[in-house]
């Protein structure tokens, strides 16, 4: 089933952290959902994408900002059904009449009694737990407007309908799993906007498949850097389906890769059927990060030599015509390419490579978050120990060292990076986390080695837990084995003396470090 074709739920990023959580609950409930930015509200793009209804986001703004994110009038009176989330639920209130307050907030869970149990809350009990993250709050509500639910403790209104429309405002997130029946709350939406459920990645795989058959010529080939991980691995094994051996796949190792990964990556590809072109370029690229720091320069030169290097192999193979890349939906937004957001740092896949290379582009994981791209794998009959692997970036330990990357330092982070690794393994925590790594510092600490003074580098180490990577929690792991990662770095690697961990979530911090 093409994109056209489906029923598609339009998600109005207004700059919640929670936006894209939004989007991946209704995927979940087999509809497909779009992020859209409020600037590109406009008549063409409805009668383009013909949402079947509307969620509007929560944010960090108040309305009464003078540029706080709104919605045309128009977009209220044109029938379609919408859903306010926090903000968006501020929103209508006060798009429709109502009057919206700066109040005591409410934050994390919290008691909502339910009045009204039709419709939006078919099906529920009396009183909900619910996620709230909120200060301003609906203080009175809009005309023609019924109440549907309250908080227990602060009587604030949690949830309103405008009368005889499809309509509703929720004070707080049924997007989280804190929220209880969530998914139930989306799923009545859905049903209320008589959406039909055929967003399903079967589908999208074939339909990917096929776009990519029509599209590549019987004489042309299609050029796919190959990482090992998962986004690369699926890239390249939905190539393979499509035009069969004229696939061009190329593993380059950038030295910048962990102990024993070159080992690894080409065992895995061979094992579902990918002979990469394997080019050893590690000293180029090392040569040219010499006595680099800024890690945007870092990225910028390594996408540089990528694309040299591509130029390279197109220069003996002129019917290389197309560039695969495994750029999922979080890496576009990350890197800025949506309009609304800020960039916040180049990403591996959009940066870097040259214009002139001449290759048109295919990138058939952009629309999929990484547990879709996961669950595809599934569906090509990629193994399961390949699809588990943790996120690598593309400038692999680049990333993962501030400052300037030399043989020494890569010598420190792979020999950390393997500690980490079997520990987290051995306590069989590989698969409940998102990422577990290690970053090196560029400053020292004093510490004490064999009863002398020793000045040695700082390792921080990173174990986040997420579900995209669009929002990611640091993760409560057990201090004996953050105990045990510390003792061994620290006796097994002389130059470092200090072992921390990082404790901040994203936002307002990376999981990467650079």
């Amino acid at each position: 089933m093409n994109k056209k074709d489906l029923d598609k739920i339009w998600v109005i990023d207004f700059g919640g952290q929670y936006a894209h959580l939004i989007a991946r609950r209704i995927r979940e409930l087999n509809v497909y959902s779009m992020i859209i930015d409020p600037d590109e509200i406009s008549v063409e793009r409805i009668r383009e994408d013909t949402p079947k209804a509307i969620i509007l986001s929560g944010g960090p703004s108040s309305i009464y900002e003078e540029n706080a994110p709104k919605i045309p009038r128009w977009l209220l009176d044109i029938n379609i059904p919408i859903l306010g989330i926090c903000y968006g639920h501020q929103l209508l209130a006060y798009m429709f009449g109502g009057k919206v307050s700066r109040g005591l907030g409410e934050f994390g869970r919290t008691r909502v009694k339910i009045l009204d149990k039709k419709d939006l809350f078919k099906g529920l009990g009396d009183v909900l737990e619910v996620w709230m993250s909120h200060n301003d709050y609906v203080e009175k509500p809009p005309p023609d407007s019924e109440i549907l639910a309250v908080s227990e403790d602060t009587g604030y209104i949690a949830a309103f309908r405008i009368k005889e429309r499809k309509i509703f405002g929720v004070q707080f997130h049924p997007e989280v799993i804190h929220t209880e029946n969530g998914l139930d709350i989306l799923n009545n939406f859905l049903e209320l906007s008589s959406c039909k459920r055929n967003w399903r990645l079967e589908d999208y795989l074939n339909n990917v498949i096929n776009n990519i058959k029509n599209t590549v010529s019987d004489n042309e080939k299609v050029l796919c850097a190959v990482s090992g991980g998962v986004d690369s691995t699926v890239t390249a094994s939905i190539l393979k389906k499509a035009v069969g051996d004229r696939l061009v796949s190329v593993f380059v190792n950038h030295g910048l890769l962990r102990e024993g990964e070159v080992e690894e990556v080409s065992t895995n590809l061979r094992r579902i059927g990918i002979e990469p072109m394997y080019i050893d370029a590690s000293e180029r690229f090392l040569n040219a990060l010499r006595g680099v720091s800024d890690p945007e320069e870092k990225r910028i030169i390594i996408g540089r030599i990528f694309g040299e290097i591509f130029k390279e192999i197109i220069s003996k193979d002129p019917s290389i015509k197309w560039l695969a890349q495994g750029t999922t939906y979080p890496d576009v937004i990350e890197s800025g390419r949506s309009r609304r957001a800020s960039k916040i740092k180049s990403h591996h896949n959009v940066a870097g490579l040259p214009e002139d290379l001449g290759l048109r582009l295919i990138e058939p994981l952009k629309d999929l978050y990484k547990d879709e791209v996961r669950r595809l794998g599934e569906l090509l009959g990629i193994p399961r120990e390949i699809l588990v692997r943790h996120p690598f970036p593309g400038p692999g330990l680049a990333v993962r060292i501030i400052g300037e990357v030399n043989e020494e330092r890569l010598s420190i982070i792979r020999k950390a990076s393997r500690i980490v690794e079997e520990i987290i393994r051995r306590h069989g925590l590989y698969e409940k986390v998102w990422q577990a790594f290690p970053v090196l510092l560029k400053d020292k600490w004093v510490g004490i080695k064999g009863d002398k003074r020793s000045e040695g580098y700082i390792i921080v180490i990173r174990i986040v837990d997420s579900q995209d990577g669009m929002t990611a929690d640091w993760s409560r792991v057990p201090y004996e084995i953050l105990d045990e990662i510390s003792r061994r770095i620290i006796s097994e690697i002389r130059e470092v003396t200090m072992v921390t961990y990082a404790i901040t979530s994203k936002p307002p911090s990376t999981i990467e470090a650079e």
